[in-house]
């Protein structure tokens, strides 16, 4: 269910419209665990931002480079409703894992109140010879700004997109027994409307 998840955000990254912007940010960890690949501090140290707004959905990517996910190391946020984010300014808003998304074998839980933001950290360039896809369990996110989702928009301040994360809590859900990590970061930058930011055949 994980593995499709990330798919179809990969998918709707290739097929939408998208904002390569020139940005800030930063994501680190004091210690990073990945299974069989790394284990201490970590700095992703960013140059890449781009956003993929999809009906009142964003989908926000900060990496270092520019090339695709598969060869990368970043992270991808996925807001499920950008109005609401908007009205929640300055507030703390919850990260975890979709309502819809348990570890196999656990039963699914309703939630009353779902988080309505996700993230995903990715180390594909780091370590390309092992799963290295952790996703957030548990933390909080705030958002300063957050683009208004119209790809036509052109007042500069309706494109900002500022947020940070000062403490996530990220593992790979799959395993029996997961190993947790705790990264922090922010980003900031404005969306620009272009071509796909991903290279694709």
């Amino acid at each position: 269910m994980l593995r499709r998840t990330a798919a179809a955000l990969a998918l709707a990254v290739a097929l939408s419209a998208c904002s390569l912007g020139e940005g800030e940010g930063q994501v680190s960890s004091d210690s990073l665990n990945v299974t069989n690949c790394w284990s201490g501090p970590f700095q992703l140290n960013p140059d890449f931002f781009a956003a993929v707004p999809y009906r009142r959905t964003l989908s926000i990517r900060v990496q270092r480079g520019g090339d695709t996910e598969e060869v990368s190391d970043g992270i991808v946020v996925l807001v499920d409703d950008i109005d609401k984010v908007r009205q929640s300014l300055d507030q703390p808003l919850r990260v975890a894992l979709p309502p819809s998304i348990v570890p196999p074998g656990q039963p699914i839980v309703p939630d009353p109140n779902p988080a309505i933001i996700h993230l995903t950290l990715y180390l594909q360039r780091s370590c390309h010879a092992q799963n290295s896809v952790l996703y957030a369990i548990d933390g909080q996110m705030t958002f300063h700004d957050i683009f208004n989702g119209d790809p036509t928009e052109t007042n500069a301040s309706e494109m900002l997109t500022d947020a940070e994360f000062p403490d996530v809590i990220v593992a790979d859900p799959r395993e029996p027994q997961p190993v947790t990590s705790h990264i922090r970061g922010r980003f900031k930058f404005y969306f620009q409307r272009g071509q796909p930011a991903q290279p694709f055949p």
